[in-house]
């Protein structure tokens, strides 16, 4: 049923299979998904959530049916009322969890030499390249849930957006990208750093000669500025001296 399901949310809303490698070595590409474990975090705060909505409606329908056996008069049509309700919101809960599933299965994490990039959502689906010249701070965020279940979100924070004290954890923003229920976050983090120091290096040596060809450049141009500045003061001195010897 559930495959049905995935099937006709994937022709109707034109979900692509997988996203594009982003800029970078097809051979260094790495692909990573979100665990198992993230899964059963999800479903533990649905199942929170679904029972916080559907047992006050389950409590009123059974308080409505007490009623009707105690109350000679009471139309049991009134008890048809809650129940209705409570059917629409345990439909609505399991297309809830049949959503959830879907979009844990279409989240990509992917990770070239040269940049990543995440993509995450069903009905709209959010996708973020990241080069490495821009990011500025990866750092991992686990909270008590997760670490029971030994899952973490890695943050990657590019120019503009790192730093935000105001920012609410795991919001959406356009400086952020977020890898969501990993099971591996440390390997990943330190995954990026290398391909970071790498990229850095290799783009530090060039500016390096760069600078050093235009400082010697440089150094070179004053040298002979100052050797036809001393020219010219001997000049001077010179016309000097004969002006006074005449």
């Amino acid at each position: 049923m559930y495959n049905a399901f995935r099937q006709s949310c994937e022709r109707l809303l034109r979900i692509p299979p997988d996203p594009h490698h982003p800029p970078g070595d097809e051979a260094s590409t790495r692909i990573y998904r979100a665990a198992q474990n993230y899964y059963k975090y999800l479903v533990m705060i649905w199942a929170l959530t679904s029972a916080a909505t559907i047992l006050p409606a389950l409590f009123a329908e059974i308080a409505f049916v007490g009623i009707g056996f105690t109350e000679t008069n009471f139309s049991f049509f009134w008890a048809l009322i809650p129940a209705f309700v409570l059917l629409i919101m345990i439909v609505v809960s399991v297309v809830h969890l049949a959503v959830i599933r879907l979009k844990y299965e279409k989240r990509w994490y992917i990770i070239t030499d040269r940049s990543l990039r995440v993509r995450e959502g069903v009905l709209g689906i959010q996708e973020m390249t990241v080069t490495f010249a821009n990011i500025q701070n990866i750092s991992i965020s686990q909270g008590p849930v997760q670490r029971l279940l030994a899952i973490a979100d890695l943050r990657v924070d590019t120019a503009g957006g790192g730093g935000s004290s105001h920012q609410q954890a795991g919001a959406p923003t356009l400086h952020t990208a977020w890898f969501r229920g990993i099971d591996n976050a440390t390997e990943v983090r330190e995954l990026i750093q290398q391909r970071l120091r790498q990229f850095k290096d290799a783009g530090l040596g060039d500016h390096e000669d760069s600078l050093s060809h235009h400082m010697g450049e440089g150094q070179g141009e004053g040298s002979t500025v100052v050797a036809l500045r001393e020219v010219y003061n001997e000049a001077k001195a010179l016309n000097a001296v004969l002006a006074i010897q005449s």
